[in-house]
């Protein structure tokens, strides 16, 4: 019997420096107006999951990447504008704040559901909620008590982070530290197709 490591992993699309710098800084004025119990997820951490695997074998990891790598291959990559501050699962109950994306987000809502049937074919169940764009910003402990999110909310458009082209997909392992989660990109699936 062997005692093979598992991975602890997911697929996403990764912002460049620049749009994690303007999501740091759209955090930051955020962070002066709402009071309350909120992990703050840090701006190096910030990607879009377009699927989450939780712990997977090396073999596993390879079986991913050859079904994404086919998958990807006559994709055009995507332009995502950052913007608009949201909260999961309503502003009522929140949980999670986010960024939303607009720009090319039909055809990579398409693009999601084709590797959802692609890794379901290879053994890995289909994610049972809705799939949506979002960048996540913080995690909320405790909606009670909160100050400040209301009008956030009500403005959320003005919270912008910039614009992109995700050229390519990455499938990444998490590694949970004190200090938060460390991803390290495992494989990388460019996005090929013309125009």
């Amino acid at each position: 019997m062997t005692d093979e490591k598992t991975l602890r992993s997911f697929l996403a699309l990764d912002p460049p420096d620049e749009i994690r710098k303007e999501i740091g800084a759209a955090q930051g004025r955020l962070k002066r107006i709402i009071q309350g119990d909120i992990r703050w997820v840090r701006p190096e951490g910030i990607h879009l999951t377009l699927k989450f695997f939780g712990n997977i074998s090396g073999n596993d990891a390879a079986n991913i990447s050859a079904a994404v790598g086919r998958a990807s291959a006559g994709i055009r990559p995507f332009t995502l504008t950052i913007g608009g501050v949201g909260a999961f699962p309503d502003p009522h109950r929140p949980r999670v704040l986010y960024l939303g994306m607009n720009g090319d987000v039909e055809r990579l809502v398409a693009f999601q559901e084709e590797l959802e049937q692609a890794l379901g074919m290879i053994g890995f169940p289909r994610e049972e909620r809705p799939f949506r764009l979002h960048l996540t910003l913080g995690r909320i402990k405790n909606p009670r008590g909160l100050i400040g999110l209301a009008g956030v909310l009500e403005k959320g458009e003005s919270y912008t982070a910039g614009q992109f082209t995700a050229s390519g997909l990455g499938l990444f392992k998490s590694d949970l530290t004190p200090r938060g989660a460390v991803y390290t990109r495992l494989a990388w699936h460019p996005f090929s197709g013309g125009a």
